[in-house]
């Protein structure tokens, strides 16, 4: 018999008669190993407990419990779904089921639409799969033969997918009466899963596409134990609660209105946190050496041929004509950005150069992907373009890497940074892009930052580093974004005059730090469950009268607070002092302040934390003082994303 030679991952090597499964392996290094082994790793590639080991190969095991087999039980999970819904559903097609971040889906084509009712009849569906413990059998069958297979089993989509793959042998994974066309990996059988939940049913067209036909996706989620999938689901209700377009409402922050879909409308209250965020920003692009530009909105459409966004972004713009020639509504401001830069001639003495701009975008987006403020239509990036020689750019992206922390630092995020590189619809040669690659590694390496590699996920014209913010739930969040660009100065002929008088080609930086205005305010309101910190809260001060007979001190109090740029209202409503404090506290008001018979005649206040209650009584001047200090100092309390 044939010997081969497996290395493990502490570098140790075990001889094997060939054919010895991946399981079989696990079980020779331990019983426990064994029983717990639901894949491996080959040579770097995922495989099934089952796969052969015909030759010399590195080795490692996945078991139930690590990291790595959480996308495995939930692939395997969704094919158990995809089986329950073909067992209760005789006219039923499906489709693709991959997973997902924190879970999977598959989906469907069906005439009868899924309900709550639906769900709950299909989870116990694949209890009873997953009692039956099938096992779960890859093959690979020659193409025709999975064709024939497919149609006899009348799955169109899947044929549909299998005329689009070049392979001559189809893999397929068998699991008693169900039959998926899949390349796996996936657990030994049916009865290795714990603990699942399906979550909700979407529309989806078929292969993204919106002149497909319309399929109904079901979510689900699965994890490796009960006490996993709990902790899951109580974060799911939690966000929920959460929910920024639930929140917008009740806080009357902003509207989407059918007559502009995807197209926020930010209400005073919206506007208030809004100014605060830009206001924040302003100061500290100022203190950072930015000079602030603003470029049209429409452009024609010359521009977008030389900035290769007609080549490369053309199916997320829109377009208008104007004077009998066509022009676009800008999806990105750089070009707009570098018709500034190009206005004068710049020596290297005035480079760095750092322009930014609070510029309103409008990209196109299907209507089923727009979500409230995370996914619009319209929206406004805090960019920055600067301008600089090739001695001074690491030096520039470690202070844009600063100034990234340190508003992010306000906010109370902590955030993780990935490095992309190099897509394959890319524009510019190979040398220039290995250039600015190993420019942003330096950078962010130099600043101890660290980092995941990315790859293929650069923008067209430049590698770039992306910024994710944690937000309380744990949940992550794309924001800002350094890129490093090398293409446009060439594409527009960018140049300075250099010490040695001749012309040169400036390096440019693109970067954003909110990413979008409106997307950031998204993730604001999910993070502090509405609660913002007192500085950006659009109402900081309520005055709550006893009495109609305090309503006169109560505005007075309100002019003497107000004169400090503090945002403050009266609540003068003809209700009880307890529903007032309440309806305060729901809409999420910092500070109210109680005055009375009492409180006017001794020229104070008494005043009311939203977590804390009562504070006790204070002079006027005593709380003005403390809030201001507290509103300068950007104080955030961790109670504040607490729900």
């Amino acid at each position: 018999m044939e010997k081969v030679k497996v290395t493990l991952p502490d570098g140790s090597v075990k001889e094997y008669d060939a054919g010895t499964t991946v399981e079989d392996a696990a079980y020779s290094i331990g019983s426990g190993l064994g029983r717990d082994a639901i894949a491996g790793v080959v040579d770097g590639k995922e495989v099934d407990a089952s796969y052969p080991i015909e030759k010399d190969v590195e080795l490692s095991i996945i078991t139930i419990d690590s990291d790595d087999a959480l996308d495995i039980i939930r692939h395997t999970t969704s094919h158990v779904m995809a089986q329950a819904v073909k067992r209760l559903y005789d006219e039923v097609q499906v489709a693709i089921g991959p997973t997902i971040e924190e879970g999977f889906y598959y989906d469907f084509n069906l005439e009868e639409n899924f309900n709550e009712n639906s769900l709950a009849e299909i989870e116990a569906e694949m209890e009873k799969i997953i009692k039956e413990d099938i096992e779960i059998e890859r093959k690979e069958l020659p193409r025709k033969e999975a064709i024939e297979l497919m149609e006899k089993r009348n799955e169109k989509y899947k044929l549909e997918l299998i005329e689009e793959l070049d392979d001559e042998m189809i893999s397929l994974y068998f699991q008693g009466d169900y039959v998926d066309l899949c390349r796996g990996p996936h657990l030994p059988s049916t009865g290795y899963i714990k603990a699942f939940k399906l979550l909700n049913v979407a529309g989806a067209y078929w292969r993204g596409d919106e002149n497909n036909e319309m399929l109904q996706r079901i979510y689900g989620t699965a994890f490796a134990s009960e006490k996993d999938l709990e902790k899951y689901l109580h974060r799911v209700e939690e966000a929920k609660k959460r929910d920024h377009r639930k929140l917008g409402k009740e806080l009357d922050l902003f509207s989407m209105q059918d007559e502009g879909r995807g197209f926020p409308f930010f209400h005073p209250k919206g506007m208030a946190l809004r100014n605060e965020l830009i206001d924040f920003w302003k100061e500290e692009h100022r203190k950072a050496g930015y000079e602030e530009i603003k470029t049209p909105i429409i452009l024609d459409e010359s521009l977008w041929h030389q900035s290769g966004h007609w080549d490369h972004y053309q199916d997320n713009m829109y377009f208008t004509e104007i004077d009998g020639e066509t022009h676009a509504v800008k999806p990105m401001n750089c070009p707009g950005g570098i018709l500034v830069y190009k206005d004068s001639m710049h020596s290297y003495r005035e480079l760095p150069i750092r322009m930014a701009e609070l510029g309103l975008v409008h990209r196109h987006e299907m209507s089923g992907a727009l979500h409230g403020l995370m996914r619009v239509r319209s929206f406004t990036q805090d960019d920055a373009h600067i301008y600089c020689l090739p001695t001074q750019i690491e030096e520039e992206l470690s202070g844009v890497i600063k100034l990234v922390d340190k508003i992010y630092s306000a906010f109370g995020f902590n955030y993780n940074v990935e490095l992309s590189t190099k897509p394959e619809k890319a524009m510019g040669d190979e040398a220039l892009w290995d250039k600015a690659t190993d420019a942003l590694r330096n950078a962010v390496e130099k600043n101890g930052l660290d980092y995941e590699v990315n790859e293929g996920d650069g923008a067209f014209y430049g590698p770039k580093i992306d910024f994710h913010l944690e937000d309380s739930l744990g949940r992550t969040w794309q924001c800002g974004t350094i890129q490093l660009d090398f293409q446009m100065p060439e594409r527009f002929d960018l140049s300075y005059i250099g010490q040695d008088g001749d012309e040169h080609r400036p390096v440019m930086i693109h970067r954003a730090i909110y990413g979008s205005i409106e997307r950031f305010i998204g993730i604001l309101i999910e993070h502090f469950a509405g609660a913002f910190p007192t500085w950006m809260a659009p109402v900081q001060v309520e005055i709550i009268p006893v009495s109609d007979d305090q309503i006169d001190y109560a505005l007075k109090v309100k002019e003497a607070i107000k004169e400090e740029n503090i945002r403050v209202e009266v609540d003068s409503r003809s209700e009880q002092v307890g529903y007032k404090i309440r309806d305060a506290q729901v809409k999420q008001v910092p500070y109210m302040l109680i005055v009375g018979g009492r409180e006017e005649e001794n020229g104070t206040v008494s005043v009311r934390d939203r977590r804390e209650g009562d504070l006790g009584t204070s002079k006027l001047s005593e709380f003005k003082s403390k809030i201001l200090k507290e509103i300068e100092d950007k104080v955030i309390n961790t109670e504040d994303t607490i729900d």
